[in-house]
């Protein structure tokens, strides 16, 4: 079976940890933590950037930021992972979702200025599959009305918008390096800090709400609590895998975009005859070859196309279940209508798609979808 989704190394992963073992220092916040919020500032021109144990964590710690009270309004799209949400709601915050583009698949810019209200304390895009957000327009609505944006950036790490990295637009943005990103530690993620307001707080929130960071530069004599935060910090092995990672982006990215280009090319004349929908990439944008899709004409071909490309050796799946339709988004959001977000939901399958995936596997891959 050629898997969906396959992690590998990339090149100095062991000899890096093994590194930070002999270091004697495997805690968070060492050499390989530093170096890694240093590559992240440098890739996306964050004031500061900090490695966290998860995006989910990442995110939790923008509404730690923005001081969300219960009852505060965020603005996000419906197809999204639940983090997105969760993040906000353990806050007391409650999800406005808005639909989707049926071309991109990202927050429709247009449905943005409707669903601000008085409570709303924070707008947050998710750039699916790497693809750009039209951050022309959502960056003027949130400067115009004045509301923070946040970037949900899990899967746009070296994509770009007008040459501008993502990542670099929101107030604060989020990282994910989960097995299933580009560059992975299997589980971590990053807070990309664009507006250095956040910086203390961000560096107190996540080394469990004291100013310890100030404490290691010399700063002040003694660390102690000074807000209310959690402990965010990943290990230092992790660190280690995930630095190794970063410098191979190069190659990955060159991989990954090799055989995602690829598909778009061999599978055009098929979707076209099949009504079949693949991703659009503006020409504004330039995408990380995160993801590659199809969407097809309902629901019951999708389920077809899935148990057909099983049968043939290729494990392929669909993608989010539209947040306000779930048993949790019904109860926040009762009145949310997003007709574009659960017809895609219903019809979106992603086929394998990480850096090692061979020439011969990603053929027998290509060949299944033209059999269907």
């Amino acid at each position: 079976m050629i898997p969906f989704n396959k992690a590998s190394l990339a090149g100095n992963e062991l000899a890096y940890i093994t590194e930070a073992l002999d270091n004697m220092h495997i805690a968070g916040d060492g050499a390989f933590t530093r170096a890694c919020d240093e590559f992240l500032q440098r890739q996306t021109g964050a004031a500061r950037a900090l490695l966290t144990t998860n995006c989910t964590h990442a995110l939790e710690m923008t509404a730690h930021l923005l001081r969300l009270q219960p009852g505060d309004e965020v603005i996000m799209p419906s197809f999204t992972f639940v983090s997105t949400a969760n993040a906000y709601v353990l806050r007391g915050a409650v999800p406005v979702f808005v639909d989707i583009r049926p071309d991109t698949l990202n927050i429709d810019e247009r449905l943005v200025e409707a669903a601000i209200t008085p409570r709303t304390k924070a707008i947050v895009v998710v750039h699916y599959a790497g693809v750009a957000c039209e951050m022309d327009a959502i960056c003027a609505i949130a400067q115009r009305r004045g509301i923070p944006l946040i970037e949900d950036n899990a899967h746009g790490l070296f994509a770009t918008y007008a040459g501008r990295p993502l990542g670099s637009f929101g107030a604060l943005a989020t990282q994910s390096f989960h097995e299933t990103k580009n560059v992975t530690c299997g589980e971590g993620g990053a807070l990309l800090i664009n507006d250095p307001q956040y910086i203390e707080a961000a560096e107190i929130v996540r080394e469990k709400g004291t100013n310890r960071a100030r404490f290691f530069r010399g700063q002040v004599d003694k660390y102690t609590w000074v807000d209310a935060g959690s402990s965010y910090l990943p290990s230092e092995i992790l660190a280690a895998f995930l630095l190794a990672q970063f410098e191979a982006a190069g190659h990955i990215q060159d991989a990954r975009l090799r055989i995602w280009q690829r598909y778009a090319r061999e599978l055009a004349d098929w979707a076209r005859q099949r009504g079949v929908q693949l991703p659009t990439v503006p020409a504004n944008c330039e995408h990380p070859a995160h993801i590659f899709y199809l969407l097809l004409p309902d629901l019951e071909q999708r389920g077809r196309f899935i148990a057909h490309m099983r049968a043939r050796g290729v494990d392929t799946v669909f993608h989010y279940v539209p947040l306000h339709t779930s048993e949790m988004g019904r109860k926040l959001a009762p009145g949310a209508h997003c007709p574009v977000t659960e017809s895609v939901s219903d019809r979106l399958v992603r086929l394998p798609l990480f850096s090692t995936l061979s020439e011969q596997d990603q053929t027998q891959a290509i060949e299944a979808v033209r059999a269907f």
